[in-house]
């Protein structure tokens, strides 16, 4: 029966040609709004990693004319001890404009034994990981108090540090980043600092052995859930009146994540959308290809009825034949979205793009069985009878 189907498909292969190319071209579309959809939602599951509410970001900038570095460290130490004396403050880091949900990214390569990888840098005191609460996995956020500082100290997430050591000890060891030697004294778990449909990635932490307030443009402040509209006017004015003629801008995180969260959907509304007009297409010629089909060859299902084929053979044939089609269109989709995690295209597990082609195949396939029901239940209410009349 199937070869049979087989055949009566590729005898009328031109007729079904623009239905299956349909097919193909939907399907595509569906495993690549699939994967994006799988690799969000993996994700979205992990876990935070920091909190960011009641987490404020503050953008301020240097009095100008000031060069000096003792003096500029002199000042800000005086902006933090500021800060600090108010009571909606329960902790507050300086640190580098790339903070959580910022657009701003600053990666290079780091170099273990040779080894380089790509890594997003951050540069943060000592305070940073008591702000966002991060948990140290091992180690410490930089040297401890009596230790011999030979070199910067830097801080790693668990990724990077199994791209770099794998299983060994992360503590001690020493790394190279734009050709100069850092020792690793501390690992952190990941966090989700770009989204929450974004995987953390590769993390390092630069904690300077003197803050160098030039590259530390923001401050990061742990803020009371009571603080109001009130204390952040307040802030504000204590800010600008330090930076005097710089400007001074207050953000929340957890603004700043809805922000990203909604940047990082846009292309995924945009495809679902293409998606839906595809397959309503593809829904429509297929019931209208069926219907119209069932309708020319009226004096054929007569004919097989008359000679004892029952309504669930015909049925089983209109439907079989749509399957057949949609096999074909999905088997030439398969052949090239198998090429993805093969070639390890846009770097993504293989598990998300096996897992997308298994969804689509899937999804195809009930739009197919749905559009064809009724058709087919039409067909088999021919009886030979009224096929003869016709005719």
């Amino acid at each position: 029966m199937l070869v049979h189907l087989f055949k009566l498909i590729w005898n009328k292969k031109r007729q079904n040609f623009l239905l299956m190319l349909e097919m193909f071209v939907s399907f595509i579309v569906l495993f690549v709004v699939f994967t994006l959809s799988v690799f969000y939602y993996n994700n979205y599951r992990k876990q935070q990693g920091f909190e960011y509410e009641d987490v404020w970001a503050v953008n301020y900038g240097l009095p100008p004319g000031i060069t000096s570095k003792d003096s500029i460290n002199m000042l800000v130490e005086s902006l933090r001890n500021m800060i600090s004396s108010m009571p909606q403050v329960e902790q507050l880091s300086f640190t580098g404009n790339n903070i959580p949900y910022s657009a701003n990214i600053f990666n290079t390569s780091i170099d273990y034994k040779g080894k380089g990888v790509i890594s997003d840098i951050y540069t943060a005191d000592t305070r940073y990981a008591e702000v966002l609460n991060l948990t140290m996995l091992s180690g410490n956020w930089g040297f401890k108090k009596g230790e011999r500082k030979q070199r910067s100290a830097v801080v790693v997430n668990t990724t990077l540090k199994e791209v770099l050591f794998g299983q060994e000890e992360a503590i001690g060891k020493r790394v190279k980043v734009d050709n100069e030697e850092l020792e690793v004294t501390g690992v952190v778990n990941d966090f989700k600092s770009k989204g929450d449909y974004q995987e953390p990635g590769n993390g390092l932490f630069r904690i300077p052995d003197s803050i160098d307030h030039q590259a530390q443009s923001m401050i990061l402040l742990k803020i009371s859930p009571d603080a109001d509209a009130a204390f952040e006017a307040k802030l504000y004015k204590a800010v600008s009146n330090f930076s005097k003629n710089t400007s001074v801008e207050i953000e929340h995180l957890s603004k700043k994540r809805e922000a990203k969260n909604r940047l990082t959907l846009i292309p995924m509304l945009i495809l679902f959308t293409v998606a839906s007009f595809l397959i309503i297409n593809v829904a429509l010629g297929l019931f209208g290809v069926l219907w119209y089909t069932i309708n020319r060859r009226k004096p054929e299902i007569g004919l097989r009825r008359a000679v004892g084929a029952s309504g669930t053979d015909i049925s089983g044939q209109i439907s079989g034949e749509a399957l057949v089609l949609t096999t074909i269109s999905v088997l030439a989709g398969c052949f090239f979205a198998v090429q993805f995690p093969l070639l390890n295209v846009f770097d993504l597990p293989s598990n998300v793009y096996f897992a997308a082609i298994l969804l689509s195949v899937t999804f195809i396939y009930l739009l197919v069985i749905i559009c064809s029901v009724y058709p087919a239940r039409q067909a088999a209410s021919i009886y030979p009878a009224l096929a003869l009349h016709e005719e």
